[in-house]
């Protein structure tokens, strides 16, 4: 088969992942070439919920901006009864912003409208996505990957990512299992629509009846949209049509059938939890829903889906740029299968009840403090240590997320650390300790992860070294 495009990396899949993951091979100068079975991108808000982690990688990632212009905050849940307004609700826990966390609280954009914007910075940085190439047929061997379009021709690559979602056709032909299970039995139908007669001041949740599950309507921040998001009895099948979508909302709310104006994007699923035995098989990686599938609620699958592609890139960018070991790609399924699985089981306990949307649901506490990656020289280390992600603050009007941005490693030298001579590589960030470190040294990963700390360089030269930074 004619091989049509020879690239460094194949992304499968222009979802968040995939797409995430283009920016930042795009950014370190990698060649990667992101495809797409259809013919646009998802047209649906299913993923609407950006947690604070996922905020800062997007401020790194150069999309920020554009994200806060097209969203805004969640509204607060007000339950119905009868037709009345009986009490609100508050989705998540409150969470004031500081000065090592200056973003606080999820923010809502459609995950349409977040597609939108990676591609454009996507594109903007040379990237490309080629739509209508649905993957069919993969093969390895030690040199490469070969994947086989069904339009025709084949794409070449080095290394190959499966952002192709929780049904991966890449997974399945690598053989990879999933475990999981049923997070609950019963069908739910989520839907983008136009509704009169209700305001966007809340989120809108009717409670269920007899024989009916319940029915919640969020006004979708920057749009003028509503997501609906219906749950039925067990072995129903729903009805994704406008009609079908209109007896819902007459038979669950005040609201007569034709408030419900227009039906723009529907879909159903069963929640569930699963995780793919392995993250890795040779030369081609699992990232996003192929790797772990989880439920909507606590809007943690997105979240984690692009942080797998945020820990990624720049990996793949020191194997193929900068002369490291091929042995450091390993470390993906190390770092981030573990906090798929601890995000996994998270999700499904917001999902059963048994836990509230709070500090844990924001992730900014997931780390690597294990990870084969992490050298924590000091004795006594402080609050932040070798594997946490590396929290902002203000070193000698510096801002630090301003001084982490870009595909590169940042020193810290804090207190009266001395800093070696790294080269014009490494910046180094000199000054008194903000709030949330203590004195030391403390070189920042480019996925701002703090991967190695110490009082003095004493073993820096050669941690760095495995990175093809020595």
């Amino acid at each position: 088969m004619k091989v049509i495009r020879d690239t460094d990396v194949l992304v499968v899949g222009a979802g968040p992942t995939g797409l995430a993951l283009g920016i930042d091979l795009a950014r370190q100068g990698v060649a990667a070439l992101v495809v797409e079975r259809a013919e646009t991108l998802f047209p649906g808000s299913r993923g609407k919920g950006i947690q604070p982690r996922t905020m800062e990688v997007f401020d790194d990632l150069g999309v920020l901006g554009a994200i806060r212009a097209a969203g805004g905050t969640y509204p607060v849940g007000m339950i119905w009864q009868d037709g009345g307004r009986v009490a609100e609700h508050r989705m998540f826990d409150a969470a004031e912003p500081s000065e090592a966390a200056p973003y606080n609280e999820p923010w809502m954009v459609p995950q349409w409208r977040t597609q939108q914007i990676l591609r454009a910075r996507l594109e903007e940085l040379g990237g490309e996505v080629a739509f209508g190439r649905e993957l069919v047929g993969l093969t390895q061997d030690e040199e490469g990957v070969r994947a086989e379009i069904a339009s025709g021709g084949a794409v070449t690559a080095r290394y190959a990512v499966a952002a192709d979602g929780g049904r991966s056709t890449v997974r399945g032909l690598l053989g990879i299992g999933m475990t999981g299970e049923t997070v609950d039995p019963h069908p739910t139908l989520v839907a983008d629509v136009r509704i009169s007669d209700l305001d966007r001041d809340n989120w809108h949740v009717f409670p269920p009846g007899e024989g009916d599950g319940f029915l919640a309507i969020c006004p979708l921040a920057g749009t003028e949209d509503f997501q609906l998001v219906a749950q039925f009895p067990e072995g129903t099948a729903p009805d994704l049509s406008l009609a079908g979508i209109r007896k819902v909302v007459a038979a669950r709310s005040h609201l007569a059938p034709e408030s419900v104006t227009e039906l723009r994007w529907a879909s159903d699923f069963r929640p569930r939890a699963a995780l793919a035995d392995r993250f890795r098989s040779g030369r081609v990686f699992l990232a996003g829903d192929a790797a772990h599938v989880h439920s909507p609620a606590g809007g943690q699958g997105l979240n984690t889906s692009v942080q797998d592609a945020y820990n990624l890139g720049w990996k793949l960018r020191a194997v193929l740029r900068d002369g490291a070991d091929a042995a450091l790609l390993d470390s993906y399924e190390e770092e981030r299968r573990p906090v798929a699985a601890e995000v996994l089981g998270l999700s499904t306990r917001v999902h059963r009840g048994e836990t509230r949307r709070g500090g844990a649901t924001r992730q900014l506490g997931l780390g690597y403090r294990e990870s084969p990656l992490t050298r924590e020289t000091r004795t006594g280390p402080g609050a932040v240590r070798a594997g946490d992600r590396a929290p902002d603050g203000t070193v000698a009007g510096v801002r630090l997320f301003d001084a982490f941005r870009g595909p590169h490693w940042t020193l810290l030298a804090l207190g009266d650390a001395q800093a070696p001579d790294l080269g014009a590589r490494i910046p180094v960030v000199r000054g008194p300790a903000p709030g949330a470190y203590g004195p030391g040294l403390y070189l920042v990963r480019p996925d701002g992860y703090v991967g190695w700390a110490g009082d003095t360089a004493a073993g820096l030269p050669e941690y760095l070294a495995r990175f093809g930074r020595g």
